[in-house]
């Protein structure tokens, strides 16, 4: 496989984490995760499946980084995004 080329990805989304998302190739689905990774997101669910190549553009990711990440390592995780700032609660 050409770094250059697109590969059509399926994305999961765990039950347990909110915004922590899974790209693995479509036709590995599931079996590309790690177990120990399953087992953090809890029950599994597939978001969409999409076409990414290098100039594809993702909402909080590289398309560059996640296709890297899929040849190397079978998978590419989204973490969710930071809390910049302070939070601040009731009474504070």
């Amino acid at each position: 496989m050409a770094d250059s080329e697109a590969i059509r990805c399926t994305i999961f989304k765990g039950k347990r984490e909110p915004e922590l998302y899974v790209y693995v190739p479509w036709k590995a689905g599931e079996a590309n995760i790690p177990e120990d990774l399953r087992t953090r997101m809890g029950a599994l669910t597939a978001v969409m499946t999409i076409t990414i190549g290098p100039d594809k553009k993702l909402a909080r990711a590289r398309a560059e980084n996640v296709l890297n990440d899929i040849r190397e390592k079978g998978y590419y995780l989204q973490l969710p995004p930071e809390i910049g700032g302070q939070v601040l609660f009731d009474g504070d």
